[in-house]
């Protein structure tokens, strides 16, 4: 996020590069970046005959390299910007001879999303010598929430930890939804507003009370009424709660559980960084870890993978997801 606002100031006080490679798995900044680069590095008059917008799979780099190399238009520099550009990831190659010698004059932008460039070849070391080369690395989810509260501090609002997390466990590290579902809540509310699982719940659709975070929480504190009641709202709510999901965090809450057990450092910033959760979950694995020993951690985690088999239709003998999720409390709270 810090790089991404440097190579936005950057451009802001005219130091601006004559190829822009952004590449890596998190689209989000690929596309914020050359968004901001085809609204702002031109002026609307600018624009009609020096910007060109293309996309991969309808171009060449023979094509690219030709149309970057034309003189602008009554106007300093032309935006030659290439979209999907991770469709001529075969051919990418080819465009080690212009990053050579690049037209001083365009701005040559390649949106090269979900993949990056061998950082062994000499492509990628011309790029970053003579331009500029962004890789948008996936966020781990236990980085999301202070992404999130980073990015509505910088708009003026602030989150409660539950709502925050909230939004982190229905949408995970899908840095676009969360920015889509964000923006919801920012035509709603006026800025100074203080987001709650509330606002979440109203605006967004996930329930504050009956979540799969609840019944993760429900199942460590072993609040055994809790959890059924979710499991029951599940049931009736099966399109909002699929049982692939609800099964694959609750799994991955008892592997970290069991991570947690091998720890010999349980400070919670330990605990944190080595079970790549968020702060805010520290306190379950502690109450959790006092409810489940190893060996029946270890039983659960087995009985999870029997369910997942089940779910998938073997040897389930007709029972229903409800049926599946109530069985598999049974086995956990026994």
């Amino acid at each position: 996020m810090d790089e991404v606002v440097k190579i936005i100031n950057d451009i802001k006080t005219g130091n601006i590069k004559p190829i822009y490679f952004l590449m890596g798995e998190e689209p989000y900044y690929i596309d914020k970046l050359t968004e901001y680069i085809e609204e702002n590095v031109l002026t609307d008059d600018e624009k009609g005959f020096n910007q060109m917008v293309i996309y991969g799979r309808d171009t060449t780099i023979d094509e690219i390299v030709s149309n970057a190399k034309r003189f602008p238009m009554m106007a300093e520099r032309q935006v030659v910007i290439v979209k999907e550009a991770q469709e001529l990831s075969r051919t990418i190659d080819q465009l080690e001879a212009y990053a050579e010698n690049p037209q001083p004059t365009t701005v040559l932008v390649f949106a090269y999303k979900y993949k990056t460039l061998d950082k062994r070849k000499k492509l990628i070391k011309t790029l970053d010598k003579k331009g500029l080369v962004y890789e948008s690395k996936k966020l781990y989810e236990n980085q999301v929430g202070e992404w999130i509260r980073r990015v509505l501090k910088g708009r003026g609002y602030e989150i409660e930890p539950k709502a925050m997390m909230m939004l982190v466990e229905f949408l995970g590290n899908d840095l676009s939804r969360i920015a889509n579902e964000i923006n919801k809540l920012e035509i709603i509310l006026p800025k100074g507003s203080k987001i709650t699982p509330s606002h979440i719940e109203e605006n967004i659709g996930f329930s504050k009370d009956f979540n799969v975070f609840e019944f993760r929480k429900a199942i460590g504190e072993k609040k055994q009424f809790k959890a059924y009641q979710i499991a029951d709202y599940f049931a009736k709510n099966p399109k909002d709660n699929p049982l692939v999901m609800t099964t694959g965090l609750v799994f991955g809450f008892f592997s970290a559980l069991l991570q947690y057990h091998g720890l010999k450092d349980k400070s919670p910033n330990n605990v944190a960084r080595e079970l790549k959760v968020s702060p805010y979950f520290v306190t379950d694995y502690i109450s959790a870890a006092k409810n489940y020993p190893m060996k029946k951690v270890s039983s659960i985690i087995a009985a999870l993978r029997e369910l997942d088999v089940k779910s998938k239709g073997v040897g389930a003998n007709s029972l229903s997801d409800s049926d599946l999720l109530k069985e598999i409390l049974v086995k956990i709270f026994n």
